[in-house]
């Protein structure tokens, strides 16, 4: 379940149950541990151990349901750390992936990050929240299949079957974000050393490494791109004892907020009783509904002021309509007084343009047609010489641009024209 990092403290609640496989196949030894979560808190209720678990299953299994009922767990499934040599655990650097994509872009690439056929492949993975980091863990169906009619035998319901880099970061982060930064923590086994490590290049890394200890750290240390880094224990990493089977119960308890790094196919998973999660679902609820008042708030005052601005606008709006009338008529007024005094203008500068033409022409001269607007002015008559009429006319303030719109034809004594000239602006 991706929560908001701030409020997986206050949903993190539950019991559970976690068994690490140790020592090699056929010979396992089985370390388990009981827990209870709570905000803020994991603690371990009790562990047992259980030697050469794949002899006498029935017997064990028996100790393991007595163990559970002592503890109050009866009937939760139990998350199962795979023994690390049998878990290929491989980190996929996806950045620019759309969600939507993201399980296409891994399923392409898982078959290049395990030797085995792809039939005799077992897969899961999970993006680790926050970064564009995909953890892939890859098992056998031989381990698969040994482990689940073993804990089958022995009637262990099983909700998980994970590993313990998986269970690792479920534990640190439960809560959130997990103080610290960068680490680099240690655990000697039979088989080699266990290495886990934070750092920025690598969320959760873990691997196994069959030399000594200090070539190990020197390694991870390496592959972390650790500047230098003081090992420390998966005890003081967790704060739990013993760190595996305690982490592993964790998970069990609140599975909705760890990795979902499961190789247990969904049709044989057990899930824990779901009375064990209503305190959670309760608690989850409580805060979601804060949470949607605390972000659904600003909306409403948002909605509470536009309605009272809307309710304002309607009681000023008949006002604001009468004044926009108001507006309108009043422009069309002055558009009305400006037409008549131009009217009364364009009078005054018409007769002072019929003034200037029975000055400025020469006698005898007479005009029988006059055209006059506000930008031209057309005469025609006849003159004793037609030809100094345009000089005449261009030499007056009122007019320029004069010129013949037909060339002057003699009649008798006389000189026929019609001209037609510009009236310069302002006259």
């Amino acid at each position: 379940m991706n929560l908001p990092s701030e409020l997986k403290k206050w949903v993190a609640f539950g019991a559970g149950v976690g068994i690490e496989v140790r020592g090699p196949s056929g010979v396992e030894s089985l370390h388990i541990a009981a827990a209870t979560v709570r905000p803020g808190t994991i603690r371990v209720l009790g562990e047992m151990t259980v030697e050469n678990a794949g002899e006498h299953a029935g017997v064990w299994g028996t100790e393991y349901a007595a163990f559970l009922k002592q503890h109050g767990l009866g009937g939760v499934a139990a998350t199962i750390l795979l023994p690390r040599r049998e878990v290929i655990l491989r980190q996929l650097s996806l950045p620019g992936v759309a969600p939507k994509d993201l399980a296409q872009a891994v399923h392409f690439q898982i078959d290049g990050l395990h030797p085995f056929p792809e039939e005799q492949a077992v897969a899961s993975w999970a993006q680790i929240p926050g970064t564009s980091t995909v953890l892939v863990a890859i098992t056998r169906h031989a381990v698969h299949e040994r482990y689940t009619t073993l804990f089958g035998e022995a009637g262990v319901q099983v909700g998980s079957f994970t590993c313990s880099g998986a269970a690792i970061y479920s534990a640190r982060h439960l809560f959130g974000a997990a103080a610290g930064g960068e680490f680099l923590a240690i655990q000697e086994t039979a088989a080699g050393v266990e290495v886990y490590g934070e750092s920025a290049t690598h969320p959760a890394f873990s691997a196994t490494f069959p030399a000594g200890a200090e070539r190990a750290v020197a390694m991870a240390t390496s592959e972390l791109r650790l500047e230098s880094a003081e090992p420390r224990t998966l005890e003081e990493v967790l704060g739990l004892t013993p760190a595996l089977p305690a982490a592993a119960a964790a998970c069990s308890a609140c599975s909705w907020l760890a990795l979902d790094v499961n190789l247990l196919p969904e049709a044989q998973r057990v899930s824990n009783s779901r009375a064990l999660w209503i305190p959670a679902a309760v608690l989850g609820t409580l805060v979601l509904l804060l949470s949607g008042a605390l972000l659904g708030f600003p909306q409403f005052e948002r909605s509470r002021y536009l309605k009272s601005l809307n309710e304002e606008i309607s009681r000023v709006e008949p006002q604001a309509t009468r004044a926009d009338v108001l507006d309108r008529r009043i422009a069309g007024a002055r558009a009305d007084i400006q037409l008549l005094d131009s009217f009364r203008a364009r009078t005054k500068s018409d007769m002072d343009v019929l003034s200037e033409l029975t000055r400025i022409l020469p006698p005898p001269t007479w005009v029988n047609l006059l055209d006059l607007n506000a930008a031209q002015v057309s005469i025609a008559g006849a003159t004793a010489q037609a030809a100094g009429l345009l000089e005449v006319m261009d030499s007056s303030p009122f007019f320029e641009g004069s010129e013949f719109q037909s060339a002057p034809a003699r009649a008798d004594k006389e000189e026929t024209f019609r001209i037609r000239a510009k009236r310069e602006a302002g006259k």
